[in-house]
């Protein structure tokens, strides 16, 4: 059994910690997830305040903190400008719609920003040697031939074929010309920003967004 190790943890609404790396003072960036499912850290979803699910954090939070929650889902400055300003939102549907509408206009340029942010991740520690080496191959054949990261949203796949849906996926797209790759990533990005989105502000997400890919 080969898991994909998650990579992007997600930014809590409480009590941000700055540092000197800080961007327009907004919390560090964490590390991009993108194939991996996402193992679910209690500590990563806002805890209830008097009552008060995660969207309702959301909702309330600061613009420049719930910018940075979205800028730990997708990397378009853009697209987090966006979802924050139609705050606030009735219930997950409606912002997950918020994102999926948001990520549909991305321009060329959002789009590009985006997959910088994004990276590979690879296998858990003790993973056979020849799985890792596969992963690497093949995620350095892509990056060669595209400039940016492989991404896919492994929503409905369990964990057991991620690696086999990654490397399917990465030989497979391949042979597509670069407008046709940026059209097929841009789609997996906005299913990985739902996804992601989805885990951090909702209340229950193992129930909301059972099996999302991270």
């Amino acid at each position: 059994m080969h898991h994909l190790s998650p990579s992007r943890p997600a930014v809590p609404f409480e009590e941000p910690t700055l540092s000197s790396e800080s961007h327009a003072g907004l919390p560090k960036r964490p590390p991009p997830l993108h194939h991996s499912h996402r193992a679910l850290d209690p500590s990563a979803i806002p805890s209830p305040r008097h009552g008060a699910p995660g969207l309702a954090h959301f909702n309330a939070a600061p613009a420049d903190l719930a910018e940075a929650v979205l800028l730990a889902c997708c990397g378009s400055r853009r697209w987090a400008q966006r979802v924050v300003a139609h705050r606030p939102y009735p219930d997950l549907d409606a912002l997950l719609a918020a994102s999926d509408e948001a990520g549909y206009d991305l321009s060329p340029v959002d789009l590009s920003e985006a997959l910088s942010e994004e990276s590979s991740a690879g296998l858990h520690p003790g993973a056979p040697q020849a799985a890792q080496t596969a992963l690497s191959a093949a995620h350095a054949a892509y990056e060669s031939r595209f400039g940016h990261a492989f991404v896919i949203s492994l929503h409905g796949y369990h964990p057991d074929e991620y690696l086999d849906q990654v490397l399917a996926g990465i030989r497979t797209r391949l042979a597509h010309e670069p407008d046709e790759e940026r059209a097929v990533s841009a789609e997996e990005l906005r299913g990985l920003a739902r996804s992601r989105l989805a885990h951090v502000v909702a209340n229950h997400p193992e129930s909301d967004v059972a099996g999302a890919s991270r």
